[in-house]
Order: structure tokens, then sequence, then C-alpha cells
């Protein structure tokens, strides 16, 4: 190969076609790494996030659409991330072969010096756009050992971070196999039709409208006479609102909804929502069978005979039969969507899903127990740690930035195969998720494609915890955590440019 080429041709492109050909190596480098020092059982390309990932480099533009702002204007409490605008440069030509591939091969390259890391991370800790409490944590996935540390043990926190632990935790208790099903229920002693909420917030209008036309089939065959119609949410129990009320960035938390509840045709991001999703969706429901000749009553809430109860437990034996189920994308397809976009809607019901696995109550205090006590198995620093809620909105959580990378190192441990998609759905700097609108000025280019994390942001709190493959081709895992910020743009700005400078970092 002629380098002299390719340097050339590294100097004369457009910034765009520079950002994907470094996506393209970063990703390259990401899945080598991995397969030979951190996920052997499966690799990391196997996925639909990265697999995604793949085609958009070779040919797409980057999505800078994707940015969760977690409360709307109207509260005056934060924005997740911003909306970058969309470049609309020519699709980029394959990218050349780059050196920066090759590094992730080296895997007997040492990792970065406690000193020499020290030294280029420290004065970027001191910009004034961080707020006073200033948490961060750096560790080599390959041997577990932290390269620097400050104040990386001092829970503060963490905004939407929060959601790889309760990621880790729905991963740990259900499998990342696991589907939610949606169901239609027949109690034939009231000839009544039952829409049963599994508790899956991503239940598109396609799947209902396939789950009303199974119905009706087998209510024809079976010649069935149906009276009435009524939805069961009691897989979930307490208050359906989060803490913060009535949010753009939330829905109701209920066993049943569609489209997330949302009222405008949005699949991320804050939307305005539903006040009832589940009369909605059974609502949508009784149309869509009388529109398949199955008549009913008007749908009213009740409980399905034989259905479990909220923690999981079965109620008294009936002779309900099931007439149709629909089912979600499997677990860790959720996890991905639910770090990429930081969707507070699937965070939530995850949370609630692991509280009925492990016997809780499906409520915010039940899953916050399921979580801790799932999370406390992978071994994680969990003293002083709360878990308020499963999305990160609540300002009551706590965990440290030692906790973030110790549990993206057991997410990159051969012995947590479950676990692979916290990986596989954190978002890519500059490329996709609420890291699409960022890493775009000079001083953070050089971390667009190498770095994924998730972030987080409330008023005043930002956090980015995530991965990266350093200039050695080192995996390593950091987590950056601020509290008092004033500025939020200036503040993840300071927190990209400590991500690349971990990037960069040979750091001998």
């Amino acid at each position: 190969m002629n380098w002299s080429n390719v340097r050339q041709r590294w100097r004369t492109a457009p910034p765009r076609k520079r950002q994907t050909w470094r996506l393209t190596a970063g990703s390259a480098a990401v899945g080598l790494t991995l397969a030979l020092t951190a996920v052997a059982v499966a690799g990391p390309w196997d996925s639909g996030q990265r697999t995604a990932e793949r085609a958009r480099a070779a040919g797409q533009e980057p999505d800078r659409d994707s940015g969760a702002q977690h409360t709307g204007q109207h509260t005056g409490q934060h924005t997740d991330d911003p909306r970058g605008a969309r470049d609309r440069d020519a699709l980029p030509k394959p990218a050349p072969s780059a050196p920066a591939v090759l590094t992730a091969l080296r895997n007997a390259a040492p990792p970065p010096t406690r000193s020499a890391l020290a030294d280029a991370l420290e004065p970027l800790l001191e910009d004034p756009s961080l707020g006073p409490l200033r948490t961060a944590s750096v560790v080599d996935v390959s041997s577990g050992k932290e390269l620097f540390s400050v104040r990386a043990g001092t829970n503060a926190t963490p905004a939407s971070t929060i959601k790889l632990g309760t990621a880790a935790a729905a991963l740990s208790a259900l499998g990342p196999d696991h589907r939610i099903p949606t169901r239609a229920v027949w109690d034939p002693d009231k000839r009544r039709i039952t829409l049963v909420g599994g508790g899956d917030p991503t239940l598109t209008e396609k799947r209902l409208t396939e789950l009303a036309e199974a119905t009706a089939r087998t209510v024809r065959k079976r010649g069935l006479k149906p009276r009435t119609l009524a939805y069961d949410t009691s897989r979930y129990a307490g208050p359906s609102r989060h803490p913060i009320g009535v949010n753009n960035n939330i829905a109701p938390v209920t066993a049943l909804m569609l489209n997330e509840a949302r009222l405008d045709d949005s699949t991320r991001g804050p939307a305005p929502r539903a006040a009832d999703p589940a009369a909605d969706a059974a609502a949508r429901f009784a149309e869509l069978l009388r529109d398949r000749g199955v008549g009913t009553s008007r749908p009213t809430q009740a409980k399905a005979p034989g259905t479990t109860g909220t923690t999981g437990t079965a109620g008294k034996h009936s002779r309900v039969e099931q007439l149709a189920a629909v089912r979600s994308a499997p677990l860790s397809a959720l996890v991905e969507r639910m770090l990429t976009n930081s969707d507070n809607d699937i965070a939530e019901a995850l949370a609630r899903h692991t509280a009925r696995a492990d016997g809780h109550k499906a409520d915010f205090a039940g899953a916050e127990r399921a979580v801790r006590n799932r999370l406390a198995k992978l071994d994680l620093p969990m003293s002083g740690t709360r878990f308020a809620d499963g999305s990160g909105l609540s300002r009551a959580d706590r965990v440290s930035a030692r906790f973030l990378t110790e549990l993206l190192v057991r997410a990159a441990d051969p012995d947590h195969p479950e676990l692979r998609s916290l990986l596989t759905g954190l978002p890519v700097a500059g490329f996709n998720g609420t890291l699409g609108g960022r890493y775009a000025a000079d001083s953070v280019s050089g971390g667009a494609g190498l770095v994924r994390a998730k972030t987080g942001t409330l008023t005043g709190v930002n956090s980015l915890a995530g991965t990266v493959v350093d200039a050695d081709g080192r995996l390593l895992a950091f987590a950056f955590m601020t509290t008092g910020t004033q500025y939020p743009y200036s503040a993840q700005a300071a927190l990209d440019r400590l991500a690349t400078a971990v990037a960069g970092c040979g750091c001998r």
C-alpha cells in the first residue's frame, strides 16, 4: 500500500468524509479488540446496532436527529443532548485502509501509564464549564485495573447513565433473548375478550393489527360470540406517573401502551404523550376487531382471570384461554434501542420486568430493590447507590464513576455474554443516537467514531460513560460525572474533550 497516497487523500478529504473514515476504522478496531480481548463468546458484529453502523458507515449520512431531550422546554429542567443539523455533503466513497485499524491488533501493547494518563486528563478536568463536583474513572478493560481516578468512589446523580445499570439488571434477570408478550385471551364464563398488556412500550400499530387479525381468525374458527372487551394492566403496580410528573420525555408507566403513548409520529426523543395510554390502546384494538367483523362493547379495565399479578405470581385458576399473542423484539435489541436513544419508556419498563422476574412488586420501589440486588450479584461497588427509577430522570439516583466503569468491564467479560448489548448499544460519537450531534468541533473530532458512550443530562448534571480504543489499541472504559454545571452544552463539550483525550492517548 502506498501510504503517501493515503495521507494525501486524508489531507484533501472534506471533514464529513474524514469522520466516516474514522468511524470505519474505529468500528473495525473496536470489533477486533472486543473479539480478541473482551467479548470472546460472540464478537460485536452480529447485533442490529453494530450491523446498522457498518451499513451506514459504508454509504449513509450520520444520524444527527437523535438527541434525547429528557425534559421539555416547558419544564425548565434539562436537555440531554443537542440535535445537530444534518450534513448534506455527498455520500462518501468507500474508505481507504486506515492505520488506526492496525492498532487494534497490538494486544501486547501495554496500557497507558497512570502518570501519563493523569497528565492528559487532569488539566481537562479543570475546565470551568464543569461543576464543583467532578468525578472520573478510566479502567483497562483487559486487566480490570483502574488507570485514572478522581473521586471515583463518590456517588453522584448519574442522569441517564443509570440506564446502563437498568440494562444490566434486566439482562441478568431475563436473558438477552427474552421477548415481552401482548396477548388477547378469552373468558368463556363472561364471553369476554381481554387485551393483556405485557409491559411492552414498543408495541406498534402494525403488531397490534397483527394481534387483532389473529384474534379475529381464532374467534371465527371457534365460533365464539364475544359480548365485551376488557384490557388488563395488572402486570404493573403503583402510580403510573413518574415522580417528575407530566413530561414529554416519558409516558405514564403502564403495562399497555401503543408507540410509547406518543401523540405524534415520532419514535424517539420528547413528544406529547397520551394521558391514559392503556385505554387508548384498548380503544384502538376494539376498532381493529370491529374492522374484522368482531364487535364488542366499549373496552373497560379488568383483570383477566388466571393472569399473573404484579409480582409474577399466578392468579386463581380459571378457564381463560389465549386467543393470540404478539411479542416484542428480543431484550438485547430493546437494550440497544434504550441506550442508543436514551429511551426513558423502555428503561422504566425493563426495571419493572426485573422486579417481576425476581418476585418483587412491579412499581418504583420494587424495581429499585430488584435492580440493586441484581447489580450486587455482579460484584459491583454498591455502597450508597440508589436506583430510584430506571431512566435516570430522578435526582435521587446515585452511583459512582467507578460503578459505571466496573459495570462496563463486566459487560466485556466473556463470563457475562448476556451483557453484551450494553456495549453494542452505546451511541457512537458523531454518528448516532445521543452522540450523533456531538464531536464535530476540531477539539473533539479525534473522538468521532471511536468514543462509544452513554450520555446523561439533567439541569446542572452531566455525565458520560463508555468505551474507547486508545491510540495503542487498548480497550478502555471511562466514566466522567459532574454536578453543578450552569451551561449544559459547555459541560457536554468538556466531557467530550476528556473522552477524546482518552481516545488519542498512548500516554506512556
